[in-house]
């Protein structure tokens, strides 16, 4: 079924193409058929708002194509970018688990498919299926392991080159490398957003992409950046 947004929706998981090791993709055959049974699949443009922060938890959200951000915002109103989930995700996790509000924004930065289950039948589910709640432990360490080190990152970083470098060498992570040596990164962020990502302005950025590419460490080529000398990226990084 073709969508307004140019997506082709999947309605049946264990017929689906491309089911990753993420998740609930790859749960036995009979967890798969109960997790069909208390499913929504929906798509959403770019620009939707999944669920806000400090809402109750409705339930959890299964990101099946496309990608969403994930912000906080501050009082004064300053927003930082805390990850961009690819699909095979699932969103809402910890707090469906917990009862408490969402800690988090997110919001479909592409069109997405989504299959949305319901808090109290997501409980359930885990309650009858052992497999998915080994699942639901893995991301939840995944998640933890992820923030540790975003922290460090934000914390310990001595300088806004060095952060930006980590950002790069995290996105060109298990990307192959071109013949000529260079590094493909997909790049689909404002400058704004990337300094949200990283706790600086979008003028630092622009500043210290501009740089690097007068030192020819980086090139940029339509919605990509080529990484042209991966050494220099890594001798920013202190530790």
């Amino acid at each position: 079924m073709i969508t307004p947004y140019g997506l082709e929706i999947t309605e049946n998981c264990l017929g689906c193409k491309l089911r990753t090791a993420n998740a609930f993709c790859d749960l036995p055959r009979a967890a798969v058929q109960a997790f069909e049974s208390i499913k929504y699949p929906t798509a959403y443009p770019k620009g939707a708002v999944l669920f806000v922060e400090g809402q109750p938890p409705r339930g959890i959200f299964v990101l099946c194509k496309g990608r969403v951000r994930l912000s906080l915002c501050s009082s004064t109103g300053k927003t930082l970018i805390m990850k961009i989930v690819e699909r095979g995700e699932v969103l809402g996790l910890s707090a469906t688990i917990t009862g408490k509000p969402c800690e988090v924004m997110a919001e479909t930065i592409e069109p997405c498919q989504v299959n949305f289950v319901r808090r109290e039948d997501f409980v359930r589910f885990l309650r009858e299926h052992s497999e998915a709640g080994l699942r639901v432990v893995q991301q939840l360490s995944d998640k933890y392991y992820s923030a540790c080190r975003d922290i460090r990152m934000l914390s310990l970083s001595h300088s806004s080159s060095e952060k930006l470098a980590k950002l790069l060498l995290d996105w060109s992570a298990g990307t192959d490398q071109a013949a000529n040596g260079d590094t493909r990164v997909r790049l689909t962020l404002t400058h704004e957003e990337i300094g949200q990502m990283i706790g600086t302005s979008r003028e630092t950025v622009t500043r210290r992409f501009k740089e690097w590419k007068k030192r020819n460490i980086v090139r940029s080529t339509g919605n990509a950046l080529l990484i042209r000398n991966m050494a220099a990226l890594k001798a920013m990084v202190t530790g």
